[in-house]
C-alpha cells in the first residue's frame, strides 16, 4: 500500500530537483554576482554573450556583461551587429564616481582615432558631465549601458536613466572598445566578454 505513497513523494522530488536546476541554468554568477543569460532591450530579446571581472592591480572594480541579438567571438562583428546591445556592469566596490568617469574617457581615448573623436566631441562631453553629477558609485550598483537602434546610447544606474540618448551609434561602438579595443580596460574581461572564459559559473554552483 505504502509503493505508489512513495512513487507519488518521488516524483514529487525528481520535479523539485528539475525545477532548480532549470533556474539554475539561467544565471550566471560571475564575482559574487548573477547575470541572466537573457535581456530584453528595446523589445529586443538578447543573449549573454560573455562575461568577466574587471581588475585594478589585484582588486576587483566591477564585472561585466555583454548582451547580443546573436552570440558573436570578434570585436568588429559586434561593432557591425545591427540591433539592441547592453553592456551590464554591477560595481565590486565603492568607486568615487569622478574617478570612473575618468577611467571611461582613458579607455575611449586611447581605443579611438582623431576622426572619431572630433566628431564625437559633444556627445563625450555630455558623457564625461554625466559621472560629474554622481558622487559616488556604491558595491552592488549596476551601470546599464543600452544601444537602442533609431534612438542611440542610454545609461542606467540601478534602473534610472541618468542620460539623454546619445544618438550617433558610433558612440556606441566607442564605448565598446573600452573593454574590446585593442588596448581594453581588462585583456581578460575582455576574452570574458568575448565568450572565451571558464570564470562564469551557474548560479548556486
Amino acid at each position: 500500500m505504502q509503493q505508489p505513497h512513495r512513487l507519488g513523494r518521488a516524483i514529487v522530488l525528481a520535479a523539485g530537483l528539475f525545477a532548480f536546476a532549470a533556474s539554475s541554468a539561467f544565471a550566471l554568477d560571475v564575482g559574487g554576482y548573477k547575470y541572466d543569460e537573457t535581456a530584453k532591450v528595446a523589445n529586443q530579446d538578447l543573449k549573454l554573450n560573455g562575461a568577466g571581472v574587471r581588475y585594478k592591480a589585484i582588486f576587483s572594480v566591477y564585472s561585466a556583461g555583454l548582451y547580443l541579438p546573436q552570440k558573436k567571438t570578434t570585436p568588429a562583428d559586434i561593432y557591425a551587429m545591427p540591433g539592441a546591445k547592453r553592456i551590464r556592469l554591477v560595481m565590486q566596490r565603492n568607486v568615487n564616481a569622478e574617478e570612473f568617469g575618468q577611467a571611461f574617457m582613458t579607455g575611449i581615448q586611447q581605443n579611438s582615432d582623431k576622426a572619431e573623436k572630433a566628431k564625437l566631441i559633444n556627445q563625450l562631453m555630455k558623457f564625461g558631465q554625466l559621472f560629474a553629477s554622481i558622487p559616488e558609485l556604491k558595491k552592488g550598483d549596476v551601470v546599464t549601458n543600452d544601444y537602442i537602434p533609431g534612438t542611440g546610447t542610454i545609461v542606467s544606474i540601478n534602473g534610472k536613466q541618468v542620460t539623454d540618448p546619445i544618438p550617433d551609434p558610433l558612440f556606441y561602438t566607442v564605448l565598446l572598445r573600452i573593454w574590446l579595443g585593442d588596448k581594453p580596460a581588462d585583456a581578460k574581461l575582455k576574452t570574458g566578454l568575448l565568450g572565451d572564459t571558464d570564470e562564469p559559473r551557474p548560479a548556486n554552483y
